[in-house]
């Protein structure tokens, strides 16, 4: 059922990039990743939403042969949806531990970034990050649920960057009886149009004391740090970028013995 799943997911990821790249742009004044503002850092979001019309395709590669697919499109200039789906062990020689469902995303923005005042966005994720677990029915990192997050940009020369800090309830919470509201914050700057360094800090104050049903302390939650995360963004063509993550630079969770390394690959079109 779970490879099912995942089949449509990517047929329909082609067919939407097929009936796209088919069509002629409208004007010549194509939006690209270029123009448009990141929509997360590594794994927080910002306020920044996708144009009318336009959709990214992504996939995420991550460690023990994990591999997540999303997608993205913007219904309006304020109002992005979006679908994932993946499994660990999927780049592997073993069967792939399979997320249980399609999960979601809606981002949408409140009020605009003016001269004196950030953007504001309000939002709901049920996509977790790293490997499901089906004992703790939860994701290795939790998924931020409900946020509402504000941004700031600035510009010198040829540099450009962004300030960002928000605040989540994640649904996961419910399962492991953390009722602490989490906060988080961010910075980017892109250098030359097409080189960008990230780093965003989660407090994680509801991930830090997770516990098997029995009672016993499983590892899966974090010692109390929080999450220090960065990424290098090379933009490769107007359409495509491809991202270098570092995260968990403090070693915060309790199995690990260094920081974890992964990939992610954008593709930005217009219908």
């Amino acid at each position: 059922m779970n490879k099912v799943i995942l089949s449509v997911m990517f047929a329909l990821m082609i067919l939407i990039a097929a009936s796209a790249s088919a069509q002629e742009y409208i004007n010549s004044a194509q939006t690209s990743l270029y123009d448009v503002p990141p929509r997360w850092l590594v794994d927080m979001p910002t306020a920044g939403t996708l144009p009318r019309g336009y959709y990214t395709v992504g996939l995420r590669l991550y460690p023990n042969g994990g591999a997540l697919a999303r997608t993205d499109i913007g219904l309006s200039h304020r109002l992005m949806v979006g679908i994932s789906y993946g499994a660990e062990g999927v780049i592997s020689n073993r069967d792939p531990n399979w997320n249980p469902k399609i999960e979601f995303n809606v981002k949408f923005r409140i009020i605009d970034e003016i001269e004196v005042f950030p953007a504001v966005t309000i939002g709901f994720c049920s996509q977790g990050l790293g490997a499901w677990n089906s004992d703790m029915d939860r994701y290795a990192f939790k998924s931020r649920g409900f946020y509402g997050v504000v941004s700031r940009s600035f510009y010198f020369y040829d540099w450009t960057s962004g300030w960002h800090a928000g605040i989540n309830y994640s649904m996961e919470n419910d399962i492991d009886e953390e009722t602490d509201v989490n906060i988080f914050a961010g910075f980017d700057a892109t250098f030359k149009y097409n080189l960008a360094l990230m780093i965003e800090y989660d407090a994680a104050l509801n991930d830090n004391k997770s516990k098997l049903p029995d009672g016993t302390p499983n590892g899966f939650a974090g010692h109390g740090r929080g999450y220090l995360n960065s990424a290098i963004k090379w933009l490769v063509t107007e359409n495509l970028e491809i991202e270098f993550l570092m995260k968990d630079l403090f070693v915060n969770r309790r199995e690990a013995d260094t920081f974890t390394r992964a990939v992610r690959l954008t593709y930005i079109e217009r219908f």
